[in-house]
């Protein structure tokens, strides 16, 4: 079986760093704009900060990704293209890409620069897989956070481009690349703006009921006091639903996959992603460091996940609680 190699996040050069010494095969980052799904202020990277972490990489014989992974629009498309040539230029190992149109831009400009499909593009069978691979030499695909480890392997067993799945970070509750309820709420798609919950139309306020997070004037969740608080966004939050408040829609919990480990091997995935472009580097660097030990553990026949290592990533899970998702579902 080929070995499964680990792609950990970055959204600063430190982060970058910190994956890299702690056992990262690939590193994914983006640009400072909305060409990637994690436009957040303070995070991404400049030209000269990817110079220096495409330098500090390869030196260690480490690979970068970029994620171009947002959609363009009409008026806008010029930033896009812009954005791939110029990461071409500076000699970023892959590029991670959602739209179709991009996709072929790139696979023509640049046709040595290798394609991987983004989440975003939501390819969840082997026939849309294989069409891109077609259209567009598509090296890897990134699979949605909706099979189960069954379609997983039905959809391996039946294309040659490389499979990459989450393995560790955050959930999202609706189908990749339609993020429609953060949407609804901003007005502003983060498949085009590339922010779920943009910082903008964050608020928070202090009520005699309890400290309270809003998103565009709508209320996400009120906190009582010495109640843990989290980032708001639509598909986590608490609402009243009758006469009983809580979590509607998904309860705050971080995707941990470390058990399934064998059988992501057994079933030809090449890669175990982890979700945290906008984590600090502490935090890339303890995750990184777990899932390499893991991995070449793994390499050796029995595994059992460690105590000290589920410790560890349940200290970074949302709410301090895993679960494996959509891969442990029977009835799918």
């Amino acid at each position: 079986m080929p070995r499964v190699e680990l792609v950990c996040p970055a959204g600063s050069l430190p982060a970058l760093k910190a994956a890299v010494d702690n056992g990262a095969d690939w590193v994914y980052l983006g640009l400072r704009d909305d060409t990637n799904a994690r436009n957040f202020p303070g995070l991404n990277f400049d030209a000269a900060a990817l110079a220096s972490g495409l330098a500090y990489a390869h030196a260690r014989e480490r690979k970068v990704l970029v994620a171009i992974n947002t959609y363009p629009q009409a008026g806008n498309w010029a930033r896009w293209t812009a954005a791939v040539d110029r990461v071409a230029a500076l000699g970023v190992d892959a590029i991670i890409v959602a739209d179709p149109g991009l996709l072929r831009y790139a696979s023509c400009a640049h046709p040595t620069l290798e394609l991987h499909l983004s989440v975003q593009g939501s390819a969840t069978s082997h026939e849309a897989i294989n069409f891109f691979h077609q259209q567009f030499g598509v090296k890897r695909a990134v699979l949605p956070r909706v099979l189960s480890l069954a379609q997983v392997a039905q959809v391996a067993r039946h294309t040659q481009v490389e499979i990459e799945v989450f393995g560790f970070g955050g959930l999202c509750v609706m189908v990749e690349g339609r993020c429609a309820l953060s949407a609804y709420a901003c007005g502003e798609s983060p498949n085009t703006a590339g922010a779920c919950s943009p910082a903008h139309a964050v608020r928070w306020r202090e009520t005699p009921g309890g400290l309270e997070s809003r998103l565009a004037g709508i209320l996400i969740d009120r906190y009582a006091p010495g109640e843990r608080a989290a980032y708001p966004t639509v598909c986590k939050g608490r609402y009243v639903e009758r006469g009983a408040t809580y979590y509607a829609f998904e309860e705050p919990a971080s995707l941990n996959t470390l058990e399934l480990l064998p059988e992501f091997a057994r079933i030809g995935v090449r890669a175990v992603k982890i979700e945290g472009r906008q984590r600090s580097p502490a935090y890339v660097a303890q995750v990184t460091r777990v899932w390499r030990e893991a991995i070449d553990a793994c390499k050796g026949g029995t595994f059992t996940p460690r105590r000290a290592w589920l410790a560890a990533l349940d200290r970074h899970a949302e709410g301090s609680q895993h679960t494996l998702g959509a891969f442990s579902r029977p009835w799918k």
